[in-house]
């Protein structure tokens, strides 16, 4: 069988994530789940899907992460995991929907104009 993969993007993480029957294991980037986000609340954003459709501890995750900082990488695992629950079973949408989490966050950052310190703050203006 061949495990097919899923994406979730946010911001410039980027992460791919594959869903097996199993028992609820969690492996990003070959690591503990527990080990790579040290924090509480990222570990909660990347459960949230299996809970709001009461699969927590049904499917084993494989993910594969890179790119952004902590919050951007927990967040796209998120969303691809809440795609690959929809396409497992199509029941789960308006559950998933209805939290957000099959949303792709759009914000990214500026770009730096030519002639200011950033995308948006000027120098300071002299009249004389």
């Amino acid at each position: 069988m061949v495990d097919k993969i899923y994406v979730g993007r946010r911001k410039t993480a980027v992460a791919r994530v594959i869903l097996r029957n199993g028992n609820g294991k969690v492996t990003v980037n070959d690591k503990e789940f527990e080990t790579f986000f040290s924090l509480e609340t990222h570990r909660d954003d990347i459960l949230a899907p299996f809970r709001v459709t009461d699969t927590l501890g049904k499917y084993d995750v494989i993910i594969n992460v890179q790119g952004g900082g902590v919050t951007g990488q927990a967040q796209a695992v998120r969303l691809g995991i809440a795609r690959a629950l929809e396409e497992i079973n199509a029941d789960y949408r308006p559950a998933l929907k209805s939290e957000g989490y099959l949303t792709r966050d759009p914000r990214m950052v500026e770009r730096k104009k030519y002639g200011h310190p950033k995308a948006r703050k000027r120098f300071q203006f002299s009249k004389r």
